[in-house]
C-alpha cells in the first residue's frame, strides 16, 4: 500500500512540474512576443524561464520554505532530547536522519519539507516542545517522518514553491503586457496580448488552487497511520492532535501558500470544515480513525 502511494506521489510531482513548465512557458511566450516580435525567440525565452524556475523549485524548495516560515536549526546543544527522539524514530522507520529546525513560536505545529529522504527537513515550533510530553512529541515527529517516507514532502513542497512562482510571474507579465499595449493603443496585437494577459491573471489563482488540491488530504490519514506503525503508540499521536486542535496560539509566520505542509492547518479559521477544498482533514476525524486502529 505504502509503495503504491510513494509511486503515486512521484507521478503527481512529475505531472505538476510538467504543468508548471507549460503554464510558465505560455505566459512568458506571450509577453515576449510584445517586445521581440519573433515567435521562435519568444518560445526559447519561455522555455528557459520555465525550466530555470522548475529547477530552482526542485533543488531549493526546502530552503525557501524554511526561510518563509522563519525557521532556524535545532542544534543538539540547545535541543538535545528533540534530536535524540528524532534519531531513535529514524532508526525505527529505516530513514536517514533529516535536518532538524525549530520555529520560535508558542503555537503548536510542525511540518516536513525537502525533495527526498536524503534531503529532508523536519521543523517543529518551540510551543510543541513546551506543551507536549515525550510520547506526544514522538507521535508528531513520527507523523512528519511518515510524510518523508511516503514522499509527500516532494509533492507538497514542489507544489507550494511553484504556486509562488506562478503568482509572481503572472503579476510581472500582466504589468508588462498592459505596459506594452499602452505604448501603442492602435496596435491590435497589443490589445490581443492585453486580453491574453487578463486571462492568465484570472487563471493563475485557479491554477494555484489546483496545485494545492493535488496534495490530497488522504496523505494526512496515511501519515497518521504510518506514524503509529513507527511508534507503536497511537495514544501519543491522539493526545498530540487533541492538544494541537485545542491550541489557540497564532503561528504568525504561517501563510496561505504553505498551509498544506503543517500537521494541522496553521490558519485557525480554516480548521472547522472538512470539504474538498480543505488542505487538511478535520482533526476530530483523524483522531477517530486513529482510535479505530487495532
Amino acid at each position: 500500500m505504502i509503495l503504491k502511494d510513494v509511486s503515486r506521489n512521484k507521478t503527481k510531482t512529475v505531472f505538476i512540474i510538467t504543468l508548471f513548465v507549460i503554464f510558465v512557458s505560455l505566459i512568458v511566450y506571450f509577453v515576449s512576443l510584445i517586445f521581440v516580435k519573433d515567435a521562435f525567440v519568444a518560445v526559447g525565452i519561455g522555455l528557459v524561464v520555465a525550466m530555470v524556475s522548475a529547477l530552482i523549485s526542485y533543488y531549493e524548495c526546502d530552503k525557501m520554505v524554511l526561510s518563509i516560515n522563519g525557521a532556524r536549526p535545532a542544534t543538539r546543544e540547545e535541543f538535545l532530547q528533540l534530536n535524540v527522539s528524532l534519531e531513535s524514530l529514524c532508526i525505527a522507520a529505516g530513514l536517514p536522519l533529516p535536518k532538524l529546525y525549530v520555529i520560535d513560536s508558542p503555537a503548536l505545529n510542525a511540518f516536513a519539507t525537502g525533495r527526498n529522504p536524503e534531503n529532508a527537513v523536519v521543523c517543529v515550533t518551540t510551543g510543541l516542545l513546551n506543551k507536549l510530553n515525550k510520547y506526544e512529541m514522538e507521535g508528531v515527529l513520527a507523523h512528519e517522518l511518515s510524510h518523508i517516507k511516503n514522499y509527500d514532502i516532494l509533492l507538497s513542497t514542489v507544489a507550494i514553491i511553484m504556486v509562488g512562482f506562478v503568482s509572481i510571474i503572472a503579476d510581472i507579465v500582466s504589468r508588462s503586457i498592459f505596459y506594452g499595449s499602452n505604448r501603442d493603443s492602435d496596435n491590435k496585437a497589443g490589445a490581443i496580448m492585453a486580453v491574453i494577459g487578463l486571462v492568465f491573471i484570472i487563471l493563475s489563482p485557479i491554477f494555484a488552487n489546483l496545485l494545492k488540491l493535488a496534495v490530497s488530504r488522504n496523505r494526512e490519514y496515511l501519515a497518521d497511520a504510518t506514524a503509529v506503525q513507527i511508534t507503536r503508540n497511537k495514544e501519543g499521536l491522539i493526545n498530540a492532535l487533541t492538544k494541537l486542535e485545542e491550541d489557540t496560539e497564532e503561528l504568525k509566520t504561517a501563510n496561505a501558500a504553505a498551509e498544506s505542509l503543517y500537521i494541522v492547518n496553521p490558519l485557525k479559521g480554516k480548521r472547522e470544515k472538512d470539504s474538498i477544498f480543505s488542505t487538511h482533514p478535520n482533526t476530530k476525524n483523524r483522531i477517530e480513525r486513529l482510535k479505530n486502529i487495532s
